[in-house]
């Protein structure tokens, strides 16, 4: 007498997702959003998912990378727009 027991393949969504979100983030050029929510998906998917430990590590470095770049861009915008007032020839009256 044979069972056949069907293989259930381990659960890895939120590290896949986030790994993707990782990507999508560098080749889309999307800031805060998709890193933001790619970054809190790994950090889940680390806890949760054992097996897909590799995904959710490479997805957490690509969304802080990604996160971090759009923080420095976000303050250079910030800091160049308060130079560039303070220069203005009325900035001052």
């Amino acid at each position: 007498m044979t069972t056949n027991v069907a293989y259930q393949a381990p659960a890895r969504t939120l590290s896949i997702t986030s790994f993707v979100l990782g990507l999508a983030s560098i080749v889309f050029g999307w800031t805060f959003v998709a890193p933001l929510a790619g970054l809190v998906v790994g950090i889940m998917a680390v806890g949760r998912e054992p097996q897909g430990k590799t995904f959710a590590v490479w997805g957490i470095v690509l969304n802080a990378i990604m996160l971090a770049g759009a923080i420095f861009v976000a303050m250079l915008a910030v800091v160049g727009a308060g130079i560039g007032l303070a220069f203005l020839p009325f900035a001052w009256l």
